[in-house]
């Protein structure tokens, strides 16, 4: 059995990540798996792996690498991202908002976590939080607007008047 250094190991997940760049999820995946483990860099690899499953739709197989790696890094907030997309799609919405809730700890002000967070607060039927989580989000980003008329996960939301304010309102906070 070969061995190899810390560098062929980095240059090899270096390479995964360059796939998934490039929007090549397959290639990403078949460098990870050409290896039976990784003995250092725990956390690239399952996060890097997951990604891949994600990019390929194949998500309850993605969270199984994302979970080790949010157990590794429970503050990587890209990871909490890529659970709550897995875990929207496999309906485990419980989940998803709360990786979700637990990046927007790590990042209060990043729009993308609240958008996706008032996705999923729209789909569990609260609309409550998700009219908070969406304010904030336009708050932080007002062009995020632009993304709503097409956002199905908003369907629920659709006719209540705090929504439609919030579609129509085009002065941005500071």
């Amino acid at each position: 059995m070969s061995t190899s250094t810390p560098s062929q190991i980095r240059r090899q997940l270096d390479e995964a990540e360059g796939y998934l760049m490039l929007e090549m999820p397959t290639y990403a995946l078949r460098v990870l798996e050409s290896r039976s483990e990784w003995p250092l860099m725990t956390f690239e690899a399952n996060f890097l792996k997951g990604e891949a499953l994600r990019c390929l739709n194949r998500h309850r197989e993605a969270l199984a690498c994302l979970e080790t790696a949010a157990s590794l890094r429970p503050e990587d907030v890209a990871v909490a991202l890529a659970q709550g997309w897995c875990y929207k799609r496999t309906n485990r919405l419980a989940e998803a908002v709360d990786a979700l809730e637990r990046a927007s700890r790590q990042e209060p002000e990043n729009s993308l976590i609240h958008y996706n967070l008032a996705c999923y607060w729209s789909l569990a039927a609260n609309t409550a939080k998700a009219l908070e989580a969406l304010a904030t989000a336009l708050r932080l980003k007002p062009e995020m607007r632009r993304m709503i008329a097409a956002e199905a996960d908003f369907d629920f939301l659709r006719g209540d008047s705090a929504f439609e304010r919030l579609l129509q309102d085009v002065t941005p906070s500071k």
